[in-house]
Parts: C-alpha cells; sequence; structure tokens
C-alpha cells in the first residue's frame, strides 16, 4: 500500500468515520480534514477533530505505518510538533513529537473494493488503465476535467516561453522567433533549430525583412549548411554560391558564429521535411513585414493567422531538396497541418501568456477560442483515447487529452485526475451512468 492511497482517503471521507478511534477507544469526529500539503510538512494542514468533547486544532500526518514517522525522522523535526492525529494504516509503534510528546494515532478502516479497484488501475498494462471503465462516466464529468487540462497544458507551456522571454531582455519579438523556430523542427530537427534562433538574434534578420535571398542566407550560413564538403555536388551550383557569399559578408559584420552542419538530420524524413526545405520556408514567413508577433496579438480570426504560416519555399527548392541536386518539380509549401502544428505549439501558448502579462482575459479566451476552432491532432495518442470511447473534435481537446495521457495516464496519477478520482470511489465495479452521483 502507498501513502498517496491513504491521502486519497482522507482527503475525500472515504473511510470509516465511525471506527476512528484514539487508544482509550474514544471516537474520533473529523470536524475538517485540513489542507492537502504537497511540499514539506505534515500532510494536511489546519485540520480540526473532536476527541471526547475536547476539539483541537492542527495538523494531520498520514503513513502506512505508524512506525514510519520515525523511519522519515519526523521526531527530531519541529514542524511536526502541532501534529494531533496520526493516520496509519497499521498502527505498530508509539511515536513522539520533538518536545517529548505523544502523538495521537489512529488506524483507518475503508471499504477494501476501493484499494482493489486502485491496484487493477495502476497495475493495468495499458496506458489508459481506466479505458474500461470511463466509457460508463457521465461525460459532463469528462469534459469539465479535460476542460481544466487544457489550462494546465497552456500553464506548463507558458513556463518554457517565460524563461526565453526573460533570457532575450523581456522582447516578445525576439521570444515568439525562438518559439516559431522551434517547432519548425518537427521534433526530429527541434534542437538543432533551437541553437540557431539563438545563435542569430531576431533583430539581425527584421534588418532584412525586406530581402528573402538575405534571410535565407543568414538562417543557411548560421545552420552551418553552407559548410565546404557537406554538399559536395553544390559546388558549381549558383544559388549555393551566392548564398555562400552572400552569407560571407553578412557574418563578418554581425559577427555570426554558424553551428556544425552535421547537427541536422536527414534520414528518415520525408524529403519535404528535410531541414533545408524548411529554412526556405521560414525564411519567407520571418519576411513578413510588421513583424509576425504583433500580427498574431491583434489578429481577431483563425484563418487570417493560419495564413501566415502557410509559406512557400523560394524558386530554387521547387525542383531542389538538397543543394545541388535537382528533384521532381513540386511547389513546397508549409501545409495546413503543418501550419496547425505551429498554431497550436506556438501561437496559442504565447497568446496565452502575453495575456496573463496584460491581465488581458479577452487576450487569453481568444487563444482559447481559437484553439477550439482548430481541427484536432493526429497522433497515436488521439487514437488510444478514440479507442478507449473519447472523441476530440478539436484541438483544444487533443491538447487536453494529450496532457491527460502524459501527465497522468502515463505517470499512472490516477489519484490526482478527477476521471480515476471518481472511478476509484466507486469500487470494484462502476454501477450504470443513471446512478452516479459526479462531481462537478
Amino acid at each position: 500500500m502507498k501513502e498517496e492511497f491513504l491521502h486519497y482517503l482522507w482527503k475525500y471521507g472515504l473511510y470509516s468515520h465511525e471506527r476512528l478511534f484514539d487508544n482509550e477507544k474514544n471516537q474520533i469526529i473529523v470536524l475538517n480534514p485540513g489542507e492537502y500539503n504537497r511540499d514539506s510538512g505534515p500532510d494536511f494542514f489546519n485540520a480540526r477533530i473532536s476527541v471526547a468533547g475536547t476539539v483541537w486544532a492542527g495538523n494531520i500526518e498520514i503513513h502506512v505505518k505508524s512506525s514510519h514517522f520515525n523511519n522519515h525522522g519526523h521526531q527530531h523535526d519541529p514542524a511536526f510538533n502541532n501534529v494531533i492525529l496520526h493516520v496509519v494504516a497499521e498502527n505498530d509503534k508509539t511515536v513522539y513529537n520533538a518536545r517529548g510528546e505523544e502523538i495521537l494515532t489512529s488506524e483507518i478502516s475503508f471499504d477494501q473494493s476501493l484499494f482493489e479497484k486502485y491496484t487493477l488501475l495502476v497495475n493495468n498494462p495499458y496506458i489508459i488503465a481506466c479505458q474500461d471503465d470511463i466509457k460508463k462516466l457521465d461525460n459532463i464529468l469528462v469534459r469539465h476535467w479535460l476542460n481544466s487540462l487544457v489550462i494546465e497544458r497552456l500553464q506548463a507551456k507558458a513556463e518554457s516561453i517565460i524563461r526565453i522571454f526573460n533570457e532575450t531582455g523581456n522582447d516578445w519579438d525576439e521570444t515568439f522567433y525562438r518559439l516559431i523556430t522551434r517547432y519548425f523542427g518537427f521534433r526530429v530537427n527541434t534542437e538543432p533549430f533551437e541553437m540557431l534562433a539563438s545563435s542569430l538574434p531576431f533583430r539581425i534578420i527584421r534588418k532584412h525583412s525586406d530581402n528573402i535571398f538575405q534571410i535565407e542566407a543568414l538562417l543557411f550560413g548560421t545552420a552551418g549548411l553552407l559548410e565546404t564538403g557537406l554538399f559536395k555536388e553544390a559546388l558549381s551550383d549558383e544559388y549555393y554560391r551566392s548564398l555562400i557569399k552572400e552569407y560571407s559578408i553578412l557574418s563578418s559584420k554581425y559577427s555570426l558564429q554558424p553551428l556544425h552542419g552535421w547537427l541536422w538530420k536527414f534520414s528518415r524524413l520525408r524529403p519535404s521535411n528535410f531541414p533545408t526545405v524548411r529554412l526556405s520556408q521560414l525564411a519567407s514567413m520571418l519576411s513578413i513585414s510588421g513583424g509576425l508577433f504583433s500580427k498574431v496579438i491583434e489578429a481577431v480570426d483563425v484563418e487570417k493567422i493560419r495564413k501566415l504560416f502557410e509559406v512557400q519555399a523560394s524558386g530554387y527548392w521547387e525542383d531542389h531538396f538538397i543543394f545541388g541536386r535537382k528533384s521532381r518539380k513540386v511547389i513546397k509549401n508549409t501545409g495546413s497541418q503543418a501550419a496547425d502544428i505551429l498554431f497550436i505549439n506556438a501561437v496559442i501558448p504565447i497568446m496565452f501568456v502575453y495575456g496573463r502579462s496584460r491581465d488581458s482575459q479577452e487576450i487569453i479566451d481568444r487563444a482559447l477560442s481559437f484553439l477550439e476552432n482548430i481541427s484536432p491532432e493526429e497522433n497515436i495518442i488521439i487514437s488510444e483515447w478514440k479507442k478507449a470511447g473519447i472523441k476530440a473534435e478539436s484541438a483544444f481537446y487533443s491538447q487536453a487529452l494529450i496532457q491527460l495521457r502524459n501527465e497522468y495516464c502515463k505517470k499512472r496519477k490516477c489519484l490526482n485526475c478527477r476521471i480515476g478520482n471518481m472511478i476509484i470511489s466507486q469500487g470494484r465495479k462502476l454501477r450504470d451512468k443513471e446512478e452516479l452521483i459526479l462531481e462537478p
């Protein structure tokens, strides 16, 4: 048994209240279970209990065995001097606080079917442990939890955005540039794209926003993709040589240091996703006058923003995927799916963070509204949920389901999940939907 299960029982009152006694068989009446504490110190703060007519106010500590109080060194910690009740599954030892006072300890009794259901969930071989039970829950509970998870996911993304914002000297344009460039890597080349954005500041690119060729030279050169010998077939290619010449001038002007060209991955990628093609598309996007960030923040229509990201690589790449080697002619657009990836992972999060920084609920609500108007992602996680009977109608819900799967299901945090919480509270078998009274 784990302490987290006992925490769950205590927090939600899922134990036999009438079987909670002190050493003299006086019933302990719980007036207030206290506030759950996830940090150091007692497990529940500011609780109130009544024993033999006397009301006690203080903290609650919970262990599987009472002897664990000493095993954890609490008997020497003054932070535990205000513990008024030690709740345990097994009372195997009398324990004392740092003042030498005996701590009231009581064994907790509960329906074993709760523990059996909890065990079945955490030991389930499927990542979505509740996939057979979730279908029996009221859809209102599931949707309410997913709404909370979207905000939780955006808050998690906000942390990295704020870190970038601080690193860039509180520059929103630079922050958005780094964020959007990162996601141009589309997983495989995420790291080199991040390194590129750090090595080539947006302030430099902005000075050349009226010249796509110069932006390409800056990107390809700083990326290390103009490195001698990397594309041997390109040595006689006029476009390639022109880029090298232009970058030589620009790198000297701005004291730029290129990355190593070998950092970029080409293998096991579709040619249309080669970093060469993606960098040309990025150059096209960064050439937009007025700046991307301001257009994103001011936009009130999803389609207008999407068009900013549905860009086309320059003419050279219509019949090339790498330097110096011709291919079948294909116009290389980012496409709506790639645009949505940038929208979901860069645009929405930075709008959310910017709205919070400006205390603008209007911007935050607009970001969430955009998310509701974008098609859901299509990946293995969303397919798993579909098999479990949960369908994502929009990116709003697909993002929530990704958060639920990665942060709760995968880590078996069923007790911290409202869905898992409700399933466990029903015991081994869930009743029909009509019989359930669900927590809002």
